[in-house]
């Protein structure tokens, strides 16, 4: 199934008009864990196509299977570190980014390794088309509040907390915070037209 419906971590600049001919909005999703919240956002929104990049081995294989036995044409998976990844999206070319729930490093030295960073905030800037969106959702109010911070600097996108979106799915570390007493935070910028 990798072989079939994942990504290289390498290679030319994507054609995605060529990869999804059926859709027109293409989202990536950066780090979907488990899978679960790719997965019904793909059953609910076939219209949609979707990059899933995800390093975790069993959260790729559960976004594999579905792919499989549902006979979507509108998934892919690029089992890397969305970093090395970033090159082969064209620019101007995705509708949304999602980033639902990423490791926080919560420890000082750790910091530096958070994905939401001016350098890659810039490049996903590059790659949305203009009023594209990047949504953000974390339960962890440093990470939001660092979020903030680095968006705020970055000019091509407005924007700030949101209420819930009713369509965002539950995912397992939504859930894990809710269980913990956190409350999610989501973040949704657009890229300036």
């Amino acid at each position: 199934m990798l072989t079939r419906w994942s990504l290289a971590e390498s290679g030319e600049v994507l054609d995605l008009a060529e990869l999804f001919p059926d859709q027109c909005d293409v989202v990536l999703d950066i780090g979907f864990g488990g899978g679960e919240g790719l997965i019904e956002m793909a059953a609910t929104r076939p219209a949609e196509a979707i990059i899933g990049v995800e390093v975790h081995t069993p959260g790729v294989a559960s976004v594999l299977d579905a792919i499989e036995a549902n006979g979507w044409s509108h998934v892919r998976v690029a089992m890397t570190d969305v970093i090395d990844f970033m090159p082969r999206i064209p620019p101007a070319s995705l509708a949304a980014i999602r980033l639902w729930f990423p490791d926080p490093w919560p420890k000082n030295k750790q910091k530096h390794r958070r994905l939401v960073r001016p350098a890659l905030v810039a490049e996903w800037a590059d790659r949305l088309r203009p009023g594209g969106v990047l949504h953000i959702a974390t339960d962890i109010i440093d990470y939001a509040a660092h979020a903030k911070a680095v968006l705020a600097a970055e000019p091509s996108f407005v924007g700030g907390v949101v209420e819930r979106p009713a369509w965002r799915p539950l995912t397992r570390f939504e859930a894990r915070g809710l269980a913990e007493g956190r409350t999610a935070i989501d973040l949704w910028y657009e890229k300036v037209r």
